[in-house]
Formats: structure tokens, sequence, C-alpha cells
């Protein structure tokens, strides 16, 4: 093999490369990927939802360390507690069982 022939594979690797991390980037910045490894932990996460009827619910919510119970309805959405998230983190109880 020559020197212009691995001159020529060369650059046909880092070509495809370039496109590749190209295409990426471009779909990273409209929100269509993300980067192995780049995901941050989640800092808002909707632990549980509860639904009371057709437009009302209720939604457990963890923001950082704190809980947050929302109540949502046609007319908006309403924190009724919110605490540290210890508070509300605590093993299933069979039915009936009141927690403490």
């Amino acid at each position: 093999m020559n020197d212009m022939e691995l001159f020529r594979q060369v650059t046909g690797v880092a070509a495809v490369l370039l496109l590749l991390f190209a295409a990426l980037w471009w779909l990273k910045r409209r929100g269509l990927a993300s980067y192995p490894g780049g995901r941050r932990a989640r800092r808002l996460e909707a632990v549980e939802r509860l639904a009371l009827g057709p437009q009302h619910g209720l939604y457990l919510v963890r923001a950082g360390g704190r809980g947050l119970l929302l109540g949502l309805s046609p007319q908006g959405c309403h924190l009724i507690e919110s605490g540290e998230w210890s508070r509300y983190e605590c093993a299933p109880t069979a039915v009936g069982e009141v927690r403490p």
C-alpha cells in the first residue's frame, strides 16, 4: 500500500466521523438526541399521579430534596402540601392500613 492510498483511507474515515459528529450536534441542538453519559441527575420528577376524575388529579412531585403534592383542575394547579422528601418516602401499605 502506498502513501497515497493510506492518505485517502484516513481522509475518508475522518470525513465520515466528522459527518457523524455534525449530525449528532445538529440532532442534539434540535432536542432529538443526547450524548451518552451526558445526562445529569433529574432534579424534578413526577413520582405518582392519582386521577380523581376526567379533569382532576393529584400529583406527587420530587423537586430536589423536597416533595410537593399538587392538585390539578381546569381552574389551575394548586400546591396542597410541601415538605422534605423523606416525609413522603415510605414503604407501601396494605389496603386499608393507615400510615403514621
